[in-house]
């Protein structure tokens, strides 16, 4: 029965390699930037056929508007990716440091309020 899993791995298959180097279910961007990449291979590829009807030339700009879509969805989800993991990290170490320097002579806050109530 091939089609067992494993007990230590319930509800879980093997994960889908595209090309057998791409792993899309784990690497973040990697699935939505196929879709779309094919998705405008279909549009760019189907338009141009219709326009000029040589199929050789609208095979190939099928396959430019695959490799153009795809790296464009790559590089803008990694670079949001990329920001909301910096913002994440900062907030991170604020909350670090609140944890660390309250009700502490470090404390910011505390600093604040004692200015207010010595005026």
């Amino acid at each position: 029965m091939a089609a067992e899993r494993e007990p230590d791995e319930p509800g879980k298959g093997k994960p889908f390699k595209l090309l057998g180097i791409l792993d899309v279910e784990n690497i973040p961007c990697a699935r939505d930037s196929v879709l779309y990449g094919s998705l405008g291979s279909v549009v760019a590829g189907l338009g141009h056929f219709l326009l000029t009807s040589r199929i050789r030339r609208s095979c190939d700009v099928g396959v430019g508007g695959f490799i153009l879509v795809t790296l464009g969805c790559w590089l803008h989800c990694r670079y949001n990716y990329a920001k909301l993991r910096i913002q994440e990290r900062i907030a991170r170490e604020g909350i670090k440091n609140k944890i660390l320097y309250e009700s502490t002579h470090l404390d910011p806050q505390r600093k604040q309020t004692d200015r207010n109530s010595s005026n």
